[in-house]
């Protein structure tokens, strides 16, 4: 059932929409920019909008807007559009609000943000405003904040081509299946907090801030975005296939009931291979090598839904969402 706009208890609020038109086409189900404007409008937005491009930098895009006092960020694209305006933001004090428009939607879901684009509209003013926790990864000279996930191993490695062949370019099938099969196990040497010390061996290792990754697989707690701690899982005993089979088996709420996936959760992991191992975080390259991820709690503000176990709220009894935004 859709919301209706209470526009007369609403002041009028800047925001900078940030749509990406691709987002969506694998799966036959774009959303046309004018009519994410007309709904901002209808709840008293008024919407600046930029288009995303291939080769578009988003942290520019951020960076001008809150120089120009835009302190509301709404984002319509998919999970990599999503995460590359919440790392651009993380530690302003500006909102991130969310229209999911993506294949998978991973944060959306975590974030308990509806799929249909008027009800999330409608969450920009009924929402809740929290503070999620963000997850840094540094390799080298590299620091990385990331939202989602930090991959090291097979994950990493197959990543692009799988992400290219989920949006439809299925050209990438053999870089695909070249990257899987020459992909090895390694010896793993992590620390944990500081203090414990795991040895063992596998393909996979990754480190969560939100509840699901990858085909909606779950990794962590309906709560995991802002508990202060990190989810780390060690696929140690499981081949290549069984790997494939986890990752396209949408195991929603069952993933850790393997006990061949170690998980723990933590607040630092320090992170070494041999051989060397790629390193991703977000979607994004960093390299090979040694590795320490960290949590930074409450690094990022955004608007997220209600649990499905909590009633819906009734739009006319509730306050706006404040986003310390710009008047005008």
């Amino acid at each position: 059932m859709s919301i209706e706009p209470h526009s007369a208890n609403r002041r009028r609020r800047r925001v900078k929409l940030i749509f990406n038109p691709s987002a969506g086409a694998a799966r036959g189900t774009k959303i046309e920019i004018l009519d994410v404007i007309h709904e901002l409008q209808a709840w008293q937005f008024e919407p600046e909008a930029y288009l995303v491009e291939p080769g578009s930098d988003l942290s520019e895009v951020v960076r001008s807007a809150l120089a120009q006092g835009i302190r509301l960020f709404v984002v319509c694209g998919g999970d990599g559009t999503i995460l590359a305006v919440a790392g651009a933001l993380v530690g302003t004090r500006a909102t991130l609000g969310i229209i999911p428009a993506g294949t998978q939607n991973n944060v959306a879901l975590s974030l308990d943000i509806p799929e249909d684009m008027p009800a999330a509209v409608a969450l920009l003013r009924t929402g809740r405003r929290i503070k999620v926790d963000m997850g840094e990864a540094t390799t080298g000279q590299v620091v990385q904040p990331f939202l989602l996930a930090c991959m090291v191993g097979l994950a990493s490695a197959i990543f692009p081509s799988a992400d290219d062949i989920q949006h439809g370019k299925l050209t990438r099938i053999g870089d695909f299946m070249a990257a899987l099969i020459a992909s090895p196990p390694a010896d793993m040497h992590l620390v944990l907090d500081g203090k414990q010390k795991i040895r063992t061996q596998g393909h996979v290792a990754v480190a969560s801030n939100m509840p699901y990754i990858g085909l909606h697989f779950q990794v962590g707690s309906a709560r995991a975005f802002n508990d202060g701690l990190l989810d780390v899982l060690l696929f140690t005993d499981l081949s290549k296939i069984e790997l494939l089979g986890y990752a396209a088996g949408k195991v929603v709420g069952s993933g850790l009931e393997d006990p061949r996936i170690q998980h723990f959760q933590i607040r630092t992991v320090d992170l070494d291979t041999q051989p060397v191992m790629p390193v991703m975080a977000d979607g994004l390259p960093l390299g090979e090598g040694p590795l320490h991820i960290s949590v930074r709690r409450h690094a990022l503000a955004v608007i997220a839904g209600k649990p499905a176990s909590e009633a819906p709220p009734d739009p006319a009894k509730i306050p706006e969402v404040q986003t310390h935004a710009a008047a005008g």
